[in-house]
């Protein structure tokens, strides 16, 4: 299965989301990928997303390149910087906002480039307690393997283990290719497989996939494609999650009606507030079919 990228604005980016779409609400646990950049950010034009809502959910920041601020409701505050992985947990309810550090916002130009990725959480854990994880890049598995580059970012494969606190099983794997070669999977991860392609190009048989481009696997457990020297891929997946999961802009949940507690919550301000910040977001629309 092919994806492609469908662009959508974020604060003062365009970003291209892979996940979900009409074919595919979710792969594994992961229920929802956000691709921001690569583009730049300054003098005048810097990422400043506002205070807003998540529940039933876990959010995974990663970055290519670049650095972000994050602050939640849960009193972090944090920089990502290329490589981290930032993990917010928002369980019941949290409230966070990410931006441009200070100390980026100087006249200059910077390089941003990274994912936002959702996990669902598993149902008896959909209203923990929210709680912010963070892992530098040094911590993370790293491991060279057939002229490939590879990273654990989360999760369990390849006979390793991130330090990364996950809420079910799953993966995410940062690949770069050092020269032509190939990448076979089989039995080193476990359950659904999608490859985001970030850099360069891959195969799958005769069947060339660019940049900005998501290869779903029909099987579990296996997969394989050639890379191009300098292409880089992330894998994402693991084990589905045995229910049905419902999605309403910033809400995850195993039933629609605790999506309505969260929106009437939110509508409200019931939501706990990042310190220090009285910024909101208002709930948006309802959004018509995906597409």
């Amino acid at each position: 299965m092919l994806v492609g990228e469908r662009s959508r604005e974020i604060g003062n980016f365009l970003v291209g989301r892979l996940l979900p779409f009409r074919k595919k609400r979710q792969v594994g646990p992961f229920t929802f990928i956000d691709h921001m950049g690569p583009s730049h950010i300054g003098p005048n034009r810097y990422m400043d997303v506002d205070q807003h809502p998540h529940t039933g959910l876990s959010t995974l920041t990663y970055l290519l390149e670049g650095e972000i601020e994050h602050r939640d409701s849960t009193g972090a505050v944090q920089l990502v910087k290329a490589g981290d992985v930032g993990f917010m947990s928002a369980g019941k309810g949290v409230t966070h906002t990410e931006r441009t550090p200070q100390h980026q916002r100087d006249g200059k130009s910077y390089p941003t480039h990274g994912y936002q990725v959702w996990v669902a959480l598993p149902k008896e854990k959909e209203e923990m307690t929210p709680r912010f994880d963070f892992i530098e890049k040094g911590e993370l598995p790293r491991w060279q393997e057939n002229d490939l580059d590879i990273t654990l970012v989360a999760g369990e494969g390849f006979g390793k283990k991130s330090p990364l606190p996950v809420h079910s099983p799953l993966f995410m794997v940062d690949i770069l290719a050092k020269e032509d070669t190939s990448l076979v999977i089989h039995d080193q991860l476990e359950g659904e497989i999608a490859i985001v392609v970030t850099l360069g190009k891959v195969w799958d048989d005769k069947e060339v996939v660019e940049q900005g481009q998501m290869l779903i696997s029909k099987t579990e457990n296996e997969c394989s494609i050639a890379l191009e020297k300098g292409s880089r891929v992330l894998l994402f997946g693991g084990k589905p999650l045995p229910e049905e999961r419902f999605l309403f802009w910033n809400f995850v949940a195993s039933s629609k009606e605790r999506l309505e507690i969260a929106k009437e919550d939110w509508k409200n301000k019931k939501f706990p507030k990042v310190p220090g910040d009285d910024t909101y977001i208002p709930l948006p629309e309802p959004m018509g079919p995906l597409r």
